[in-house]
Parts: structure tokens; C-alpha cells; sequence
């Protein structure tokens, strides 16, 4: 499964077409789709990005939840109703659709931040303050994250 980390700007385009950052590029580069796939966060003003891999384990897990439950009804609307296989060209870029771009606020630049498993694409500006935050709050609190013990080489768990 793809690892997405650091953060990287990149140029935005007229048209909306932006540069995928090369690390993200490589570690999709071994799935069935060539590009990513994206959806406007239902939680942030940012489109959440991933890989297929991770929309395949999304769906699931989506599988848990009765079907036809108002659970499952609104997760399926908010992801995978709105989400989008963006393919990259031989430049490496992808053309994002205007809602995602209007939903984010984004212009002439994307920040691609990485999330582990996943990335959110964000307005530049907008992330900086939320990192802030975040960054205030972690200081304050100090969360922490347990290990989860190694699994087996090819174990999705």
C-alpha cells in the first residue's frame, strides 16, 4: 500500500492541471490505475486524495455497515459518490475537476500534504493556519500513537 509523506506546492494551472509530486507518483506506481483518487472532504476545506489500494480497502470496510442503513447511505454519497480516478499524463499531472478546486479554494497553487495512507490537497495559506493549529494543540496536549506490532511482508492488516 502507498505511503505519502512531506509536503509538497505545486503550480496550478488555468485549465487546473497540477503536478502529482513525484514521491506520491512512486509510491502509486505499482497499482492497477495510474493516478490517484480524489473526493472533497466532507470534515475540511480540502479534497482528500489516495490510491485505488486504499479506495478497495474503503469499500470494504464500507461492507460492515448495513446496507441501506443512513450510515452507509451517507459514507457512499460523501466518498465514493463524489470521489474521482484522476489518471496522470506524461508530465505527471492531473486535471483537477472545477468543484474540487472550488470546494479546497484553490488558485494558482495546491499543497499536497501527506497523511501516511492517505494526502488532502489544500489551498497553501488555508493548510498553514490549520497546521498551526494543530501544531498548538499537539503542544498542548501531546498526543500519542501506539505502535501496532510488524506484520508479515504482504500483509495488509
Amino acid at each position: 500500500m502507498a505511503l505519502f509523506l512531506s509536503t509538497f506546492v505545486n503550480k496550478v494551472d488555468r485549465k487546473g492541471r497540477v503536478s502529482v509530486p513525484a514521491p506520491f507518483r512512486s509510491a502509486l506506481a505499482s497499482l492497477p490505475f495510474q493516478g490517484i483518487v480524489t473526493y472533497r472532504s466532507f470534515t475540511q476545506s480540502c479534497a482528500e486524495g489516495c490510491g485505488i489500494d486504499f479506495m478497495e480497502r474503503l469499500s470494504d470496510s464500507a461492507e460492515s455497515l448495513d446496507l441501506f442503513s443512513p450510515e452507509q447511505e451517507e459514507l457512499s454519497a460523501l466518498i465514493f459518490a463524489d470521489a474521482r480516478q484522476l489518471g496522470w499524463d506524461a508530465e505527471g499531472r492531473i486535471l483537477l475537476p472545477e468543484d474540487v478546486i472550488a470546494h479546497a479554494g484553490l488558485d494558482e497553487t495546491a499543497a499536497f500534504v501527506g497523511k501516511g495512507r492517505t494526502f488532502q490537497i489544500w489551498r497553501p495559506e488555508t493548510y498553514r493556519e490549520i497546521e498551526a493549529d494543530i501544531r498548538a494543540r499537539a503542544l498542548k496536549n501531546r498526543p500519542t500513537l501506539p505502535l501496532r506490532p510488524r506484520t508479515a511482508p504482504g500483509d495488509q492488516s
